[in-house]
């Protein structure tokens, strides 16, 4: 019926008419990958369309024009030039098991927290822009809203890596600095682990190479005493490739663990949600002078009460994010065959 429609034309002017087969090779030719018709792009426009339905012989000439219509029409996702990115994953099995045991862990924080246990989400926020802006700001009036100057002076980025402590919502051992090497990250977890050396430490991260390097597993095996042989980096032993790395510093055996979202999965990771508070509430709209003014800036917002929460926790858990059950069928991912991979985030709590 759409073919037929679309064949007919509108019903007002005089346009040219097509049969229903040519309307259904216009969708055909749309749908197959430029480079099947040896044209050097990366996707089909209606110029390019229309050229290749000429050359072809479906036609004896059609506007670009007219090739837009029929995609309009027949809500082609070639119309509007749409796509989608795929998250390609492991598969549902390997995605609901890891999902499972972050969930479960954040369950248990406070459990663990009474334990001796620390329980960090731990990631980077990179390029934070140290802008001033080029005129001074006009200020909040009776009926005026601030305007703000548009036009900024750049003084150069710096990396903030933070450490939220998920029993009590609080950031353990900020790192800023100019770059997040390798070394850097094993400075800065060194630095935390510092805090209270006899402890066990679990660390939710995402999989980052810089999260499971060669320095970070010999740093693990030293402050662990673990007795194993390492091999040699793209050679042998655990520090062979990055899977091998990964599986060692997620051993739930260390005192010192390290687990990682899947990938495509980083909001998982709870550190997200308080990077998010730190752009709304200082980065968006601040005007800084240099990058000593910027590190002051971030620093007083970490310890002050921008960012900073009480005794009483940051997060709220409840309900805590979960996984369904096996009994509930409902499946809202084809590509993974999952529901939702969690039925509610946790939700932050900021005291006033």
């Amino acid at each position: 019926m759409i073919l037929k429609v679309l064949a007919d034309g509108p019903r007002t002017g005089a346009p040219p008419r097509f049969e229903a087969h040519q309307v259904a090779q216009i969708f055909a030719l749309a749908c197959e990958p430029p480079e099947k018709s040896g044209v050097p792009f990366s996707h089909w426009t209606p110029g390019a369309l229309a050229q290749e339905l000429v050359k072809r012989g479906i036609v004896d000439s059609i506007s670009a024009r007219q090739v837009g219509r029929f995609l309009e029409g027949g809500r082609h996702p070639a119309a509007q030039g749409q796509v989608l990115a795929a998250k390609h994953a492991r598969g549902p099995g390997a995605l609901r098991r890891v999902v499972r045991t972050i969930c479960e862990l954040y369950e248990q924080a406070t459990t663990l927290h009474e334990q001796g246990v620390h329980l960090i989400s731990c990631d980077e926020r990179t390029g934070i822009q140290a802008l001033e802006h080029a005129r001074p700001a006009l200020p909040v009036r009776p009926g005026r809203i601030e305007r703000i100057e548009y036009e900024d002076v750049r003084h150069g980025t710096l990396c903030l890596t933070a450490n939220l402590e998920i029993a009590t919502g609080h950031i353990v051992s900020p790192t800023i600095g100019a770059r997040r090497t390798e070394q850097d990250f094993v400075d800065h977890i060194a630095r935390t682990i510092d805090g209270d050396p006899d402890a066990r430490w679990i660390f939710v991260l995402d999989n980052l190479n810089t999260h499971n390097s060669e320095a970070l597993v010999r740093f693990v095996a030293s402050r662990c005493g673990l007795d194993v042989p390492l091999g040699a980096k793209g050679e042998s032993g655990v520090l062979r490739t990055m899977e091998t790395r990964a599986a060692f510093l997620s051993d739930p055996s260390h005192r010192i663990r390290f687990v990682y979202t899947p990938k495509h999965c980083s909001w998982l990771n709870q550190i997200e949600i308080w990077f998010s508070i730190l752009v709304r509430r200082l980065s968006r709209r601040a005007s800084v002078s240099s990058l000593d003014h910027l590190h002051e800036h971030l620093s007083h917002a970490i310890g002050g009460r921008c960012c900073a929460s009480s005794r009483a926790g940051l997060l709220a858990l409840e309900p805590v994010a979960r996984l369904p059950g096996p009994e509930e069928q409902r499946v809202d991912h084809p590509q993974l065959g999952l529901r939702s991979a969690v039925e509610r985030e946790p939700r932050l709590q900021v005291p006033r």
